[in-house]
């Protein structure tokens, strides 16, 4: 018998990222299909990729969130991990920004994850064991210029994580944050060359990230080897935020 054997997951999980039509969620959720989880996403529009189940609905709308839950659990069982990646931006200068501006990313980057957690909660703490991890950014604790709306929204999220932790840690549920930062989407590859140049200058790796590193970071996260990390947040942004 060999020494330390690595825990494993010997059944398929039932797995619910939010936003998985594109980007890092749709890495994410690919990388658990490829594990043989149980997949499943809510978006508000798009596809999904192969193997996903895709339920079309809105993380502002708690009962459109409660409706892709129950079915989520008829067709795969409680969720048992949650990644709350969806999110939106409203970009622009504070003395410019609306109230609407702020609001809309309020509700769905912060106040959608809420939604989700609770909701994700109740199963898991049937079952006595959980993962969640929340999708945040470098910039929630490192600040960015022309998105006073988006760093309080991802901010907030490490408080969330860590008050859940205290209040569901002893049910062998974790929660915990990964912060990308610049990462190579599509979002990125849209913006002005000089501003590419002027990110890429400030990023110690001298690179972008791939969404595939995030994915990693998350199945981590989820993995029963993560079972004692909780209310964490886990840079995958190449050392630019350091220390944040």
């Amino acid at each position: 018998m060999s020494e330390n054997p690595q825990p494993t997951s010997p059944e398929p999980r039932s797995v619910l990222v939010t936003g998985a039509n594109r980007g890092i969620g749709r890495a994410i959720a690919e990388r658990f299909v490829a594990n043989g989880d149980k997949v499943a996403t809510i978006v508000r529009s798009g596809g999904a990729p192969d193997g996903v189940l895709a339920l079309t609905g809105d993380v502002t709308d708690t009962a459109s969130v409660d409706a892709a839950f129950a079915e989520v659990e008829a067709q795969h069982g409680p969720v048992e991990v949650l990644v709350a990646n969806a999110g939106v931006t409203r970009d622009g200068l504070l003395m410019r920004m609306s109230d609407d501006d702020f609001q809309q990313v309020l509700d769905v980057n912060l106040t959608g994850v809420f939604r989700c957690v609770r909701r994700a909660s109740k199963g898991m703490i049937r079952l006595r064991r959980g993962r969640i991890v929340m999708i945040g950014s470098v910039v929630g604790l490192y600040g960015n210029a022309g998105q006073v709306n988006y760093t309080a929204t991802k901010a907030g999220l490490v408080g969330m994580a860590r008050s859940v932790t205290r209040e569901l840690g002893g049910r062998g549920i974790t929660a915990n944050v990964v912060a990308p930062g610049f990462i190579e989407t599509q979002m990125t590859a849209e913006l002005p060359q000089d501003r590419q140049d002027a990110y890429l200058s400030s990023i110690p790796a001298g690179r972008f990230g791939a969404v595939d590193e995030i994915a990693a970071a998350v199945e981590f996260l989820a993995s029963p080897a993560a079972g004692y990390i909780s209310g964490a947040v886990l840079p995958v942004d190449g050392g630019l935020g350091m220390g944040h």
